[in-house]
């Protein structure tokens, strides 16, 4: 995953002549930096990326690391539609999984920036998924939001494991504006 590229690579990637490219930086409408001691320019990722979705321009091979990815574990097709319905307008592209075991597959495939777990599936399997993907270094930065049926007591488990829970039933507006909020946050730190 590069997090910076040169006018040559961002050439390629929007298809265009590298001196276009040039022409974008110097005007300003593509913010980046120049090399101390020479004149090479280098445009970091983030804001590559925000020229492109300005410009209304496809992203490319950019495209998978710009968009948001959700893992829906065990959850009804409700929640799902729900969730679809509310993050239609955003860059976010949702995935599901039926069981632990389909999550562990999909999340070493997808390699989402949230998981949301009904715990609908029996509260061992949610906490075991939970507590599986913590102990993963690859995913310590994934956010992680628990979905609790109402005969779930909270209590009785270690709710850190989560950044976020939400009760049954919940508002889906909130449950989404929490989902763009905390990705987001994770993504400006990465």
């Amino acid at each position: 995953m590069k997090t910076i590229f040169t006018t040559g690579q961002v050439a390629k990637i929007c298809k265009v002549a590298p001196r276009t490219v040039s022409k974008w930086f110097d005007s300003g409408r593509l913010r980046g930096y120049r090399i101390p001691g020479s004149q090479d320019r280098r445009i970091p990722r983030e804001h590559l990326i925000r020229f492109l979705k300005e410009h209304g321009m496809p992203l490319g091979e950019l495209e998978d690391e710009a968009m948001g990815k959700i893992l829906l574990v065990g959850s009804d097709g409700m929640t799902r539609s729900s969730l679809d319905e509310m993050m239609a307008n955003d860059d976010f592209k949702i995935d599901t999984a039926s069981s632990g075991f389909e999550a562990g597959i999909q999340a070493e495939s997808v390699h989402p920036d949230c998981v949301v777990i009904d715990f609908v599936m029996g509260r061992e399997e949610a906490l075991m998924i939970a507590q599986n993907l913590k102990k993963n270094g690859e995913y310590e930065e994934t956010v992680l939001i628990g979905l609790l049926s109402d005969e779930d007591n909270a209590s009785g488990f270690d709710r850190t494991v989560f950044n976020e829970t939400f009760r049954k039933p919940f508002d889906s507006a909130l449950l989404a504006e929490r989902i763009r909020t905390l990705v987001n946050r994770r993504k400006q730190l990465a």
